[in-house]
Parts: C-alpha cells; structure tokens; sequence
C-alpha cells in the first residue's frame, strides 16, 4: 500500500490538510533520471574498479589510466551530487569522502561522544593514488565503498523522497550553497586542474535535473526567472577558463550563486516546503541572502531566557550581562572581569599579550584570548570544542582555578549581596518559571546574551557580495585567491568564513602544525582537540576560527605565536607546520608550498581587511551595583587586570 504524506498549511488562523499520494508513474520523469544517474555512477565506478584491479603498477602508463578513470566517475559523481550531499551526507562520505577518518560533532549529537567516521570513495582514492608505494586492494576498497553506498540512495527511504517536492527545494539550496563554498575551491577534488571542468559539467548536468523536476511537478516549478539567472550563471562558467586560480569566485557568487539562493528561500517559504531532514536543522528559512547574519544558528545565544520575547525585558536581560561583563565580582579575587581578557574596544579579545595572564597574576595562560565576536556561529565553543553551548563555556571560565578560580556557590551570595543584581533576577525568574532557583544559569545566560549581539554586524565583504557596496579590484583578486591558490577556502567557509561548511551542522577542526617559536624549532605542546577526544587524528587539532575581523585580533593562533597577518600567510605558503620543517605526521594543511607572490600577499590582506566589521561598541558601565558586603565595593568596573 502506498504510504500518505500529510503535512499542514498555516494561512492565518486557517490549518488545510492536503495528503499527497507517492506516485512514481505520475513523476517518472524526474525518478528516472534519479535511477539512471545513479546507474551512470556505478556504471563508472565498477569501471574504474576493473582498471585497478588490471593496471601494472610497473607501467607508468598506470597511473595515467586510474587517473582518466576516476575523472569519468567524478563527473557521474557530480551529475547526482545534487541528491548526495543532502538526502543522506554520511552515505556521500563513502562516495567522496575529504578525509580518511572524520571527527566531527554534528549539532544533533552534542549530547554524544565523538564517534569515528571513516570517508573511502574518488577523493579519497585520488590522493592515494599520489602517495608513493599505494597498493591496488587498498585503493580498489576506497572505490568498492562507493559503490556499496549507492545502494543507500536506492533504498525506499530515500527514494520515496522523490514523489513529493518538499526535498527538491531543500536540495537546491545545499546545492547552492556548496557552490558558494566548497564546489569551486578544491575541497572535494585533489586535482585542482579538474575543479573548474568539474563544475561547468556539473552546472549542467543540475540544469537537466532542473527541467525534469519542471516536467513532473507542474504545479510547484521553478519559475522562468530562476532558470533564466541559471542559464545565465552557465554561461559566465563556460566563458571562464579551466584554471581554478583565474577563476572569478567573486562575481560568480555575488551575480548568480546568491541571487539564486534568494530566490530559492522565496520559493522553499512560497510552496510552503516541509523538511523531515537533520540536515536543515540550522539553516533560517527566511534569510535570503548567503551572506546575512540569520542564515544558520550555530548557538542559542540567550540560554535560559531563550523564549523570552517582550523587548523590555530582553533589554534587562542585556544591561544585566553588560554589568556583569565588566563586573571583578565573578572572580575569586574581585580582581578580574570577563572584559580583563576580552576587551570590547578590541574586538572582545586581547591584542596586547600571545595568552592571557593566569589568575595567580604571574605565569601565562596556555591559549591565545580569542574574539567573542561571532561565537554563536560555532557549534562547539573553546578552541578544543570541550563545550556544546557558550553558557557552559562562560561557567568553565568563571570557575576554572587558572582564569576566574570562583566558587559557584561564593559567586552567587557575592552577587545577591548586590540589591540591584537580586532585584533583577527576581524580575527575570517571573519570566523562566522552570528554572527552580536563581544560580550561575542566568549569570551565563547574562553574559552570552550581551556579547553575542556584537556578532550581528556587518562587513563591506557582505555589502559587496549583498550589492550594497563595492570592493576595491584587491580585495576582489584577494578574495579569489583564498579560493583558490591560497587554499584558504577549504578550511574557512563561508559566509562566516569558519569551520562550518554547509549545511552548518558541525565544527571542523584542524592540524596545522603551529611552532612554539617563530624559528619553527619546536612544534606547540598543545595537544588541542586530543584533550577532548584521544585519537591520533585529534592530536595537536584546533577548531577552524573565523577570519571575520581578523585584521583587529591580533596575536594569532592558538598560542599568539603570530604577531601579524604577514606572518601567517607566509606560515600556510610555507607549508605550515610541516612545510617548515616541522614532524606533524597527521597535518591535515597540505605541506606544499603556495609559492604566493608578494604582490598576492597583498591582495589576500586587502580581502581580509574586507571582512572587517561595522561593530558598534559601547562605552563601559560608569559604575557597578554595590554590595552590601563593603569590601565588595571596592571593585573596579572591568577589573585590575
């Protein structure tokens, strides 16, 4: 019996039910050609699978053939990426995965301990295939696992999908977004002088998905306008020449990737689209543009006040966090304040030290003070990712023996003793009836409330990529680079140009090889990532910061090793780590040098400098509550130091 899909259209006060009926004849269009891309790309990969098991590793003609084999299956790949990525992404890691094994903690598993991914597939297989003494068996498995993983995408549960419109829209718009991101860059393709023919072939090959879709679903189309912009996009593509460097990401985005995205979001809000996927579990349907601030929510910024709304009260709840933000009293010592390390008039960071002094006053901390500036973009917090929300990283701070060495329970009394403090939480428990007692729950909530809101601004990179302003021709051509010869565009996605690629469900983390010392003598000590999660591949890993305001935060790294934004590119041309000299076995930074000219650096600068943002900063609290305990009220508004 055919199953009944029932989902409810809200307009105004008035629910319709419509049941839709899977009809596989009525849409046989669109399913065919699901079915004979499925067949062309298991068609290629047992080809390619019959040329390893039958190549010579003595000919060096061998690796030529394997090479010209894969490219076939790639393109077959990439004809039905559309459907991969997005009806079921840990299957497509088996079809062309980026990495051997993957730790990533998906936003739904927070709750979880990280478990172990292994990739296999064409990406996978191509970088082998240039290691040096690569074994037929073991590259025949990587291909083999993509072709058992096609039998996911033929199972009932995910074809029944197809029968209805719902996904299609969803999976446009990961498409769209993958090509803002990741589809143009090299991330998924080793050979770099594939990318560009890699995407005019894929370009098209969505076109025909297009039309089918069209010819099986009438009544929920893409309009003409939408076609019109997409024909338009393939013929700038084709214009373009097959080298990935010369490639212009810049307009390609900003005249046709995003105004189709816009279009898209009007479409999926218009045909009132309904997703039973994990994967849109962050993404705001109404943000229609890649590069809006609303696109996906990486944290909930306000914690236990989360479902408060009245804007009064919203208002307290901001100037409670400011008080507090400043306010020694969250210290062990009445000393030290969240702005002692997080300067606002600095970009919440500290670009006067490498790392922040411990709490004893003497000896440093071990990690640079990194911005709170578009933290809520992230989905696990601190440079390690130990915390699931920024309330508990807020906490960690407060009581950690080496930052704020506080009690929780001294803290609290401490903040009671404060009329105005008590006064505010009393006001605020009316509106969380079920948070049973005041405690450091709406300290913390408090404060990420506060500092998240500076992350709501904007960069003259959003205003060009928006059409509400321009960019100079260097930061333009240092834009295209970091897609591309620099290689930036593969670890640092965008639009918040982080660890979190589309479709913004997890946080990656990387192995860079950071020096102790600008000599590159000795690698940082810093096991990173491994604290949280012990394996070989989280060694010495960190959580891929924004690049967002990166000309004002100073020291970089992990360790504040880097003194200027010249110092680190020359770190990635040099190979990083590795590149340097250095024995990082698991570097995930390719070690071969960019070879970036001085003329390049200076592009990629002027790029960076565009993403520098319009943050409205506010002056300090003239005073802070006092205390009915008198010593209390000798606390200095931001702390000693």
């Amino acid at each position: 019996m055919k199953k009944l899909f029932v989902f409810s259209l809200v307009f105004g006060s008035v629910i319709l039910f419509t049941a839709f009926i899977n009809s596989r004849e009525t849409n046989r269009n669109y399913t065919s050609l699901y079915q004979q891309r499925m067949d062309a790309f298991v068609n290629a990969a047992v080809q390619l699978h019959s040329t390893i098991a039958q190549a010579d590793t003595n000919n060096t003609q061998t690796i030529v053939l394997i090479n010209e084999s894969i490219s076939r299956a790639r393109n077959c790949m990439k004809a039905a990426d559309f459907w991969f990525r997005y009806l079921d992404p840990l299957a497509q890691k088996s079809i062309n995965g980026p990495l051997p094994v993957e730790w990533e903690t998906e936003v739904f598993e927070k709750f979880e301990k990280p478990y172990r991914r292994t990739g296999a597939g064409l990406a996978i297989a191509a970088g082998y295939l240039g290691e040096p003494g690569w074994e037929k068996d073991s590259l025949a498995k990587l291909v083999q696992a993509s072709v058992i993983a096609i039998n996911t995408f033929r199972a009932d549960s995910i074809t029944r999908f197809l029968d209805s419109y719902h996904h299609f829209y969803l999976c446009n718009r990961l498409y769209l977004l993958n090509l803002a991101s990741i589809y143009t860059t090299g991330f998924d393709c080793p050979d770099t002088t594939q990318v560009i023919p890699e995407l005019k072939n894929m370009l098209t090959a969505t076109r025909e998905i297009y039309t089918s879709f069209n010819q099986s679903f009438p009544q929920t189309k893409l309009p003409s306008g939408y076609l019109q912009l997409y024909d338009e996009a393939i013929a700038f593509v084709n214009t373009q020449k097959n080298d990935y460097s010369n490639f212009d990401h810049f307009h390609f985005i900003k005249d046709y990737v995003n105004p189709l995205f816009k279009i898209n979001q009007k479409l999926i809000n218009g045909y009132n689209v309904i997703s039973r996927s994990f994967v849109d579990y962050t993404i705001n349907d109404t943000a229609t543009s890649i590069f809006s601030k609303q696109l996906y929510r990486g944290q909930n910024t306000r914690g236990v006040f989360l479902r408060i709304e009245d804007k009064e009260t919203l208002k307290l709840i901001d100037s409670f966090g400011k008080l507090l933000f400043y306010d020694p009293i969250l210290s062990a010592n009445n000393q030290r304040s969240c702005a002692s390390c997080h300067k606002p008039t600095e970009y919440f960071t500290d670009t006067t030290r490498a790392t922040p002094l411990q709490f004893n006053n003497e000896r440093d901390l071990s990690r640079n003070s990194i911005s709170l500036i578009n933290a809520q973009y992230n989905h696990l917090a601190m440079m390690d990712g130990r915390h699931i929300s920024l309330q508990d990283q807020a906490k960690d701070v407060i009581t950690n023996p080496l930052e704020m060495a506080s009690d929780e329970g001294e803290l609290m009394q401490k903040i009671l003793s404060c009329p105005d403090y008590k006064k505010i939480l009393k006001k605020l428990m009316a509106y969380i009836p079920e948070q049973e007692s005041i405690s450091i729950a709406q300290v913390a909530s408090a404060l990420t409330t506060y500092y998240c809101k500076f992350g709501n601004a904007d960069a003259a990179f959003d205003d060009a990529m928006n059409k509400h302003g321009e960019l100079t021709s260097d930061a333009e051509k240092g834009f295209n680079l970091f897609m591309s010869k620099a290689q930036c565009g593969t670890c640092h996605f965008m639009p918040q140009f982080n660890g979190v690629k589309p479709p913004y469900i997890g946080s990656e983390f990387e192995v860079l090889g950071v020096p102790a010392d600008t000599a590159y003598k000795a690698l940082g000590n810093d096991v990173g990532r491994y604290m949280v999660n012990q394996s070989g591949e989280t060694l010495h890993a960190f959580r891929t910061g924004s690049l967002r305001n990166i000309t004002h935060t100073a020291p970089y790294m992990h360790n504040g090793i880097f003194t200027n934004l010249d110092q680190v590119i020359e770190f990635y041309n040099g190979g990083g780590g590795s590149g340097k000299g250095l024995l990082v076995p698991n570097q995930t930074l390719s070690s071969e040098k960019l070879n970036l000219t001085v003329d390049e650096k200076k592009q990629l600068v002027a790029f960076l400098q565009s993403l520098d943002e319009k943050v409205l900063f506010e002056a300090p609290p003239k005073k802070l509550p006092v205390s009915t305990t008198g010593a209390l009220n000798k606390r200095k508004v931001g702390g000693i130091y």
